[in-house]
């Protein structure tokens, strides 16, 4: 299956001591029911720890609360898939197996519109998705209605760390189940230390967002990491359990 679309989620946990379980419950539960459905050709979620979040180069009203981000990219006819993937997420909600600390701020399908892979990593820009990675870097546009958004070459697959870059546009597709709006989302797929990467992308994002066009702006721009199965202690706040006194100074 060749995947022509990505659903993408940008959740907000919205009870700070949830965050254990919300992954235990997304990489364990929620994520693996996803790929038996015949229109699922891959998904993954990424972190903005707060090193993450501390880098980002712009974070407007409700996209600046996003914890974490979510890309299932999904193949034709994806009206069919996409009714399969809400009929199963109603299923899982009428079992009790959804969590209920989570809130999307930005959902709903795009167009993959383009792709590219940086040369020196010699697969296919078709294959950078299932590449492994540390992280990635993530760009939102808002943009006119109707503005037919396609890619946008920024140079971004030639940074160093850049492995690919794919371009995600609003889809044609009309829903009151997702997020409305013309928009534009690019993903930079990283595989040298996200920070590291982070820090070259963001004078390029910059200039990015002065050349906007009339009626469009960069409403979110930042790195998210990998995630690890089992390793989710990016939030736990820091206990004072056997804590001694300070060493004089």
């Amino acid at each position: 299956m060749k995947p022509t679309y990505g659903f993408f989620s940008f959740t907000e946990i919205t009870d700070p001591a949830e965050h254990r379980s919300y992954n235990e419950w997304h990489q364990l539960d929620h994520l693996p029911e996803q790929f038996p459905l015949a229109g699922i050709v891959h998904g993954q979620r990424w972190v903005s720890t707060p090193a993450c979040r501390a880098a980002r180069v712009a974070g407007a009203a409700d996209l600046d609360r996003v914890h974490y981000v979510t890309c299932y990219l999904m193949a034709e006819p994806i009206e069919e898939t996409v009714d399969e993937f809400f009929a199963l997420g109603a299923e899982l909600h009428r079992l009790d197996r959804f969590h209920r600390h989570r809130r999307a701020h930005l959902t709903g399908p795009f167009r993959i519109v383009g792709r590219v892979a940086a040369p020196r990593v010699l697969v296919s820009a078709e294959a950078v998705p299932f590449r492994a990675h540390r992280g990635v870097y993530v760009v939102v546009e808002e943009l006119p209605s109707g503005d037919g958004p396609g890619a946008v070459d920024h140079g971004l697959h030639a940074v160093a760390g850049v492995a690919g870059v794919w371009t995600f546009a609003s889809a044609d597709l009309t829903s009151s189940r997702w997020t409305a709006g013309a928009r534009r989302i690019t993903v930079c797929w990283l595989d040298d230390d996200v920070l590291e990467v982070s820090a070259r992308l963001a004078p390029i994002v910059d200039g990015w967002r002065e050349r906007a066009a009339p009626g469009s702006n960069v409403s979110f721009a930042g790195p998210f990491e990998t995630i690890t199965p089992w390793e989710w202690d990016w939030f736990d706040q820091p206990t004072n359990v056997g804590a001694t006194e300070p060493p004089p100074r």
